[in-house]
């Protein structure tokens, strides 16, 4: 049990302050058994492998008299036995049972009172049962989550519970944060990349949380900064994104869905014909599935195009493990008025490459890190400010390549659910396992009460590219690059 109080860090504490009963700030994700858990062992392991990290046994104080901030508290009355909840899915424990309870699951908040986490050992799904783990976003991002599901998992259904290749903090070291200085967090990450001049964070020091509210006043600096601050202007002088019946007032409940699953081989097959990676082929399918979508909700999609929030891993290699969150944002503007799947899709790639040779993540990394220390009062117009310029969030998260076990029990599949940040009303996760690609959809339910009506049109549309592609000659000179990896 750690013994001492450690602050959040800004980034870890502006994501906790976005959380709103309309949009909780919870990664969700979900693992499906084939058989039944050994509720014994499983509870062994999580003590042995998941306990040791301090956020997991810590709870969040966030008193906001106190000028220090957010702080993670030992919990001295933590009990593993309050996160662990087994239940059972009403007969016959088919999809539609199934996506009922993660609907209300991801409609219902945390205890902050306690270490924000839980765990759900569901029995009685689709003729196995199925592990669901949330925790708080400022506890970590989809790679965290990733990280933890990891510690969880063994190559062999025999494996010890006490692994010894677990070091106990090696996936919960904190970056220092006493001294910090909130400008640091924008204009230290920007200067590395971009070599900012001296001129630009003067000028941002004194503009302070007026230039983000008021990005016009971002104008003047552009031709004297150069791209750093060009690239901000763009983002915040962004023109907000068109009505749809995908935006709106949200509400409490939210609805889940998620796709069959897909071949990664097929993935890449179809990304061949544009040299396309697989990030590039799924965003594609993704705006074809919205695209039909809002046809069938009567919506003119000619010339439409709706941006999606995509986040970006900023961890270097030696920090892949890391809890917390170091992602940066791009926005991705979607072409839904684009019919011909393919022509689509080689949009969407030169749309992605453009925004790869943009430090317009390290920028929105650094105002991230700037909200986690503005004033409570700022915090609403902020979160507006970013909800008002994009539809959706979506991400991709590159799961395990092989088949795993929890407890000895066999994983069949994976998925994830992502939080809306800046009061958007979906999140679109994709994630791949063992060969498989799954899509996720969450949605708040009085915009989309249908979520798995835009999973099947991603199913339709996947299955029209992979047509389209084999009836098409391939260069065989063409290699597929692997896909980026990018994460909440």
């Amino acid at each position: 049990m750690p013994s001492r109080n450690k602050p959040l860090s800004p980034v870890d504490s502006a994501w906790l302050h976005m959380d709103d009963p309309t949009n909780l700030m919870m990664v969700t994700g979900i693992a499906l058994l084939d058989g039944p858990v050994d509720y014994d062992r499983y509870r062994r392991t999580l003590e042995a492998r998941l306990l040791p990290l301090d956020r997991f046994t810590m709870r969040v104080v966030d008193d906001h008299r106190l000028l220090s901030g957010p702080h993670w508290e030992p919990d001295r009355h933590f009990d593993l036995d309050a996160h662990i909840h087994r239940v059972a899915l009403p007969a016959p424990g088919d999809m539609a049972a199934l996506q009922n309870f993660l609907s209300d699951l991801a409609s219902t908040p945390l205890d902050f009172s306690k270490p924000l986490w839980q765990i759900h050992l569901v029995e009685n799904v689709l003729g196995g049962s199925a592990m669901v783990l949330r925790f708080h976003h400022c506890i970590g991002d989809g790679t965290a989550m990733n990280a933890v599901m990891y510690r969880l998992m063994d190559t062999t259904p025999g494996a010890p519970v006490a692994r010894a290749d677990l070091s106990a903090g090696h996936a919960d070291k904190e970056q220092e944060s006493h001294g910090w200085n909130p400008l640091d967090a924008l204009l230290k990450p920007v200067r590395s990349a971009l070599e900012m001049s001296r001129k630009v964070a003067d000028t941002v020091l004194d503009e302070g949380i007026e230039m983000l509210l008021h990005p016009e006043h971002l104008r003047d600096l552009t031709s004297a900064a150069g791209t750093g601050a060009a690239t901000l202007s763009n983002a915040l002088m962004m023109t907000p994104d068109p009505a749809t019946p995908l935006k709106g007032k949200l509400g409490v409940q939210k609805h889940v869905a998620w796709s069959s699953r897909v071949s990664l081989e097929d993935v890449r097959r179809i990304g061949r014909q544009a040299d396309a990676k697989v990030n590039d082929v799924l965003l594609a399918a993704v705006a074809g599935a919205l695209r039909g979508y809002l046809i069938g909700r009567e919506t003119d999609v000619y010339n439409l195009e709706v941006r999606a929030v995509v986040p970006v891993d900023l961890r270097p290699p030696e920090r892949a493990l890391n809890l917390g969150n170091e992602f940066g944002l791009i926005f991705l503007a979607l072409p839904l008025g684009i019919a011909d799947p393919i022509a689509r899709m080689a949009e969407v790639k030169q749309r992605m490459d453009a925004l790869k040779r943009s430090p317009e993540a390290v920028i929105m990394f650094g105002l991230l890190n700037v909200f986690g220390v503005t004033p409570t009062q700022v915090e609403e117009p902020v979160v507006n400010l970013f909800g008002s310029k994009a539809t959706a969030v979506m991400t991709n998260v590159a799961g395990p390549r092989d088949a795993l076990y929890i407890a000895g029990n066999r994983i069949s599949n994976m998925m994830f659910w992502v939080p809306q940040a800046g009061r958007l009303g979906m999140g679109v996760s994709i994630m791949s396992y063992n060969g498989g690609v799954t899509l996720g959809v969450i949605t708040d339910a009085g915009l989309v009460p249908d979520p798995q009506a835009i999973t099947a049109r991603f199913e339709q549309e996947f299955a029209e590219m992979l047509a389209s592609v084999e009836a098409r000659p391939v260069d065989p000179g063409i290699a597929v690059a692997p896909g980026v990896s990018v994460t909440l």
